[in-house]
């Protein structure tokens, strides 16, 4: 059984850093390729960043291109979403999802495996 775990959420002031952390147990980590999704209050569930299986591409959504960076470590099995500079709007509950593959993509539909999420809230 895959399970996918995050961690890392918390409070933020607007401006502030939080790094989010992404485990999965039950598959090679190393052959998942990796994606960063998030849902905001009263809105749909939206793509965020998406990394591949040995790290070597990457894709963000323009909301957080330049400000979030996403990689992987695969020697100890975790992935990461460093957010920077974040803004009210990037409050939301962020969900780590993984499909066994070289690349994931920007859709939900293609993930396979999903954590429950992690929230974070912006305050200024």
């Amino acid at each position: 059984q895959v399970q996918v775990v995050e961690s890392g959420g918390g409070s933020v002031q607007t401006g502030g850093s939080l790094r989010l952390t992404c485990t999965v147990s039950g598959y090679t980590f190393s052959e998942l390729a990796l994606g960063w999704f998030r849902q905001r209050p009263g809105k749909e569930r939206e793509f965020v960043a998406a990394i591949a299986r040995r790290g070597a591409s990457s894709d963000y959504a323009n909301a957080v291109r330049g400000r979030f960076t996403v990689s992987r470590d695969n020697a100890n099995n975790i992935g990461y979403l460093q957010m920077h500079t974040v803004k009210d709007e990037d409050t939301a509950n962020y969900s780590c999802a993984a499909v066994p593959g070289p690349w994931g993509g920007k859709r939900s539909e293609d993930y396979r495996y999903w954590g429950q999420g992690t929230q974070v809230t912006v305050s200024s």
